[in-house]
């Protein structure tokens, strides 16, 4: 446990800093925490066309590496990833099995959400009279997110690459120890996904977190870093 090194992947428009309240608590309990803010929601970290969900995972490889290198981490280190970092957490677990001594999935996406489908209808078809203004009503009242809204056109671009690839169908192809750990009360990525993520991936857990939505390393970051630990200590 105390030579246990955990990589944090954060989820959409979000950083490190928001993490910082769970990194201390996870530092706590002896787990070497590293958060890179990844490419594209920071002014310092702007990329200039747009990613898929390819170049994200291939920059968390080469961050690795360059921490390998440097004598930051050793392999096998575990991996956790928070909603959009989930994606990429989920591929890379499947594409570098050797590198993850463990995976945490929290709240993560990666399995094709209806309403995201509708979203990408929807934008499909901006070119009727009026499309735009009715696309921006859409997003903020019918999806309920503004994360589509705050971004430049390149993130515009990424967001629609990166949510047409579904996960489902490749979630049992995961072979290192899993946790999954879910928000009773999240409405971005609904509880029943977690479920399903649970019965797709062969060895792993699920943890329900009460009243708590889908940020927990915002609502409830003790409680969420004792799960984790606990988690560590059994491998």
């Amino acid at each position: 446990m105390e030579n246990a090194q955990l990589i944090i992947l954060h989820g959409w428009f979000s950083s490190k800093e928001k993490w910082e309240k769970a990194k201390n608590s996870l530092e706590k309990e002896k787990v070497r925490v590293f958060i890179p803010d990844l490419p594209g929601f920071k002014e310092e970290t702007k990329i200039n066309r747009p990613w898929s969900l390819d170049n994200y995972i291939k920059w968390v490889k080469d961050y690795i590496e360059e921490k390998i290198n440097s004598g930051e981490i050793k392999e096998p280190f575990f991996l956790l990833g928070h909603s959009f970092g989930g994606r990429v957490s989920i591929n890379f677990a499947i594409r570098y099995p050797d590198k993850v001594k463990g995976l945490i999935l929290v709240s993560s996406a990666g399995i094709r959400n209806r309403k995201i489908s509708r979203l990408i209808l929807f934008k499909k078809l901006s070119f009727l009279p009026g499309g735009s203004f009715l696309k921006k009503i859409y997003y903020r009242f019918i999806i309920k997110r503004t994360d589509y809204l705050k971004a430049d056109p390149v993130m515009k671009k990424t967001l629609s690459r990166v949510v047409e690839e579904d996960l489902f169908y490749v979630l049992s192809r995961i072979k290192v120890k899993t946790l999954i750990i879910w928000g009773e009360k999240d409405n971005t990525t609904p509880i029943a996904q977690g479920y399903l993520m649970k019965e797709k991936i062969k060895d792993s857990k699920l943890e329900i977190l009460e009243n708590v939505g889908h940020t927990p390393y915002l609502e409830n970051p003790e409680l969420l870093a004792k799960k984790i630990s606990d988690f560590i200590r059994t491998i």
